[in-house]
């Protein structure tokens, strides 16, 4: 395109804008070769301004570089005023939109010009022709109104309701944009007409928002939360009258997405579909403006656990973002299922099996879809005890165990597997969830796990036995919050499958040897947490659990060494040398790996070269949940955190957990346990007697003990008697035994609930924005630009 030729230094007009002389900002002529109305792509626009060349002009010409800046603002301004009826006008506003979305990266990047957008330009008051310099709104929020306004101008990106002649034009002020939202669902019924023209402006016009958000990405990660995001503090402000059909835009367009179309085989390669990239981009841009720290605010909704108040409507006053605020006073029914409808729909999408390979829609963008899903659970717990009312529950369990399975061998999907688990740690904290977990599984999706006939629990223990086995090393800090989940809803599991329960033996096993419980500080708490999980089910779940009971009989050594595990120093290095001739965390073998299910591919490594970005620690599960007990009637009441899990405020959040081995036993403070396991003179941790009694006096072991000195003589005595080798026989017994009055007085349940803190607020943001990051390239909006959120990493 001709007009772009200033950029390619052919012409003299690239020089005079390079050149250290300004141009003056009253020379149109000069200005308007920027966006003269050729028709060009956003594509376009970033082949033909290369980065080298914007770099140079701010380093050369800064005045120029403003200039540009402040008239294509003013531009769209301009646009936004007159509501675009010509097709000129579109143009112009498009392209403007394209160059500021090409630019504005090679703003953030440079620390001196951060500032740029926020302070004011002369004449651009406040009161549109106002003067008075005092009253000049930043560049920043005029560019913003000016595209919440054009996201609702009629014509351009929605639908008009007159008859279209130029004088009945609507004036862009006098529209009530709730009468334009554009797709039905939340607090809207109407669904307009699909337009794909419209479809494709607003895409551009959120790419612009999303880039003039993502200055979050120059700035490296802090654990302060009070760094909130200029940008979208104001759009998601009062002073943006487009915020409620803003908001309910997008929710309603993500979640009323239907990919599969009319579900015709292949119709997405015969049809090109303009709706998918708008969702995608409203996807991003929502979870965007979502991002906000609820541990430092008073929670915007009620709390569940108090009576009376949950379904009311009137709500303490929420956060000043008013998408936050929106998103937590959803709390109709209607809303809800649509929204769970419509999530769980795309989440189960890349699952959508047919017997003609790619013959449907697989959509790409299920990692902002877990981050919305996660936003709505953590701002709205109306919306959370919906999520685990009914059985729906576990329309989002499934997609998510067969994401967790799937990206278990990718370093570059670490992220995706965390929020995961996130999600399931969260679910896993309300007693509902554990009782969801009974429903049978008879969806078959394929996945690399063995062939097994049970409930959604056998299914979620199974997917996770197989992480923890042969996932890769960099997902060992994620051990804690698996065992946790299973922790939390073990009480309310009635009747495990036999690979279930093998799977939970092979995972103590495992975990038990002397090498793995010596060679790091806390890796005993991972032996902690399933000698719980086997303690609940025998006290509260005994009946129907025949299997697990069986397994644990079967594998009784494995309790009687741990009781018996040496302490002193010779057996201690003993067993760290055995570490050495074994270098693979858990073995695979006596796994009892079966046949996988059908038609499932193994899980696969990243290709070599594939881009990744880092993502900051995660806290330990210390700091992550808060222990709370279930009494008799059901209710939680929260336990005190024990001093010794407290740390100094401020500090970063560790990668791995350090807090003590908590199973319900008051642990030592850190400070003892410094003592007790000495710092040898290379820095690096070595355990001690002292340190190995700390924990070991401590294992929960009686209840086990107990079983198994009642049951395993009774056992032993059938085989003699029957001369039995076949298992069934001895199950039946199992199932018709009772241990009434046998054992100790069962324990109270100990629910792990999460909660938020600043560290997982931080995890969140960098893992967000590196999604984004990775999944805008076409065009590579930050590509190449010097970010400071996170590293771009090669696999």
């Amino acid at each position: 395109a001709d007009n772009w030729i200033l950029w390619n230094g052919s012409c003299t007009s690239v020089n005079t804008f390079v050149s250290p002389q300004p141009v003056e900002a009253t020379d149109d002529a000069f200005w308007d070769q920027f966006w003269a109305d050729t028709a060009t792509s956003v594509q376009d626009v970033f082949a033909l301004v290369p980065a080298a060349e914007i770099r140079a002009v701010r380093e050369e010409s800064p005045s120029n570089l403003a200039t540009l800046c402040y008239k294509a603002v003013e531009k769209l301004v301009q646009g936004a005023e007159s509501g675009c009826h010509t097709e000129k006008e579109r143009q112009i506003v498009l392209n403007c939109c394209r160059l500021l979305t090409r630019i504005l990266p090679y703003i953030f990047e440079d620390p001196d010009w951060r500032g740029f957008f926020w302070s004011t330009v002369p004449g651009a008051g406040r009161g549109g022709g106002d003067e008075d310099d005092e009253n000049a709104r930043p560049l920043a929020e005029s560019l913003l109104l000016a595209v919440t306004d054009l996201l609702f101008c009629p014509d351009f990106t929605v639908q008009s309701h007159r008859r279209s002649t130029v004088d009945t034009a609507e004036d862009i002020h006098s529209i009530d944009s709730c009468e334009y939202i554009w797709e039905a669902g939340v607090g809207f019924a109407h669904s307009p007409q699909p337009n794909y023209i419209h479809d494709l402006n607003r895409t551009e016009l959120l790419k612009l928002l999303l880039t003039c958000f993502s200055e979050a990405m120059y700035l490296p990660p802090s654990s302060d939360s009070s760094n909130t995001n200029p940008w979208v503090q104001f759009f998601c402000s009062t002073e943006n009258r487009h915020a409620l059909p803003l908001f309910t835009s997008l929710l309603n367009v993500v979640c009323a997405y239907d990919p599969v179309g009319y579900g015709i085989p292949y119709n997405h390669l015969l049809f090109s579909d303009y709706r998918e990239p708008l969702v995608e981009e409203a996807a991003q841009v929502l979870i965007v403006t979502l991002d906000y720290d609820s541990s430092t605010s008073s929670s915007p909704t009620v709390d569940g656990t108090t009576t009376g108040t949950a379904m009311d409507d009137v709500d303490p006053p929420g956060p000043d973002n008013l998408f936050v605020n929106y998103l937590s006073r959803i709390h109709r029914e209607e809303d809800f299922q649509f929204i769970l409808k419509g999530v769980a729909r795309l989440l189960s999408n890349p699952l959508v099996q047919t017997y003609l390979p790619n013959s449907a829609k697989k959509i790409q963008f299920h990692q902002e879809l877990l981050v919305l899903f996660w936003k709505l659970c953590d701002f709205n717990k109306k919306f959370l005890f919906f999520v685990l009312k009914s059985s729906d529950v576990l329309d989002i369990l499934v997609p998510i165990l067969y994401f967790l399975n799937d990206a278990r061998a990718d370093q570059s999907r670490v992220g995706l597997m965390h929020i995961g688990v996130f999600i399931l740690l969260l679910l896993s904290g309300e007693r509902n969830f554990g009782v969801r977990l009974n429903k049978p599984y008879s969806v078959r999706v394929p996945m690399d796990i063995p062939v097994f006939t049970g409930t959604h629990a056998d299914l979620l223990i199974i997917v996770f036995h197989k992480i923890i086995t042969s996932g890769h090393q960099r997902l060992q800090p994620l051990f804690d919050c698996l065992l946790t989940i299973v922790v939390n809803v073990s009480p309310y599991l009635k009747s495990l499958s036999m690979v279930a329960a093998n799977k939970l033996l092979h995972l103590l096993e495992a975990f038990s040897t002397t090498w793995f419980l010596f060679s790091a500080v806390q890796n005993h708490h991972l032996v902690f947490f399933l000698l719980e999980v086997f303690n609940n089910i025998i006290q509260y779940q005994f009946d129907g659990n025949s299997n697990l009971v069986y397994a644990v009989i079967r594998k009784r050594n494995v309790f009687h060494q741990l009781a018996n595990l040496p302490t002193d120093s010779q057996s201690i290095q003993k067993g760290l040398q055995r570490k050495k001739k074994t270098p693979e965390p858990i073995s695979r073998t006596n796994s009892q790996d079966g046949v996988s299910m059908e038609g499932s591919r193994p899980a696969a490594p990243a290709e070599p070269g594939t881009l990744k970005t880092s993502l900051v620690a995660t806290p330990g599960i210390d700091k992550l949940t808060e222990k709370s007990q279930v009494s008799e009637d059901g209710t939680m009441r929260s336990l005190e955190p024990e001093a010794s899990q407290l740390s100094p405020e401020g500090n970063p959040p560790a990668a791995l957990s350090d807090g003590e081995p908590w199973s319900g036993e008051a642990s030592h403070s850190r400070r003892d346990r410094r003592r007790l396991s000495s710092a040898s003179s290379s820095g690096q941790w070595t355990p001690t007697p002292d340190w190995v009694m700390s924990w070991k006096s401590k294992l929960p072991l009686q209840t086990i003990m107990r079983l198994l000195q009642v049951l395993v003589p009774q056992v032993e005595k059938i085989c003699i008697d029957k001369g039995l080798t076949d298992e069934s026989e001895i199950l039946k017994f199992l199932q018709h035994g009772t241990l009434v009055g046998l054992l100790p007085v069962p324990h109270p349940i100990l629910i792990r609930k999460y909660q938020a803190n600043s560290g997982t607020a931080m995890w969140f943001r960098t893992y967000m924005w590196g999604v984004i990051y990775l999944r805008n390239v076409d065009p590579p909006i930050w590509y190449d630009t010097d970010v400071k959120l996170f590293e771009i990493q090669r696999v």
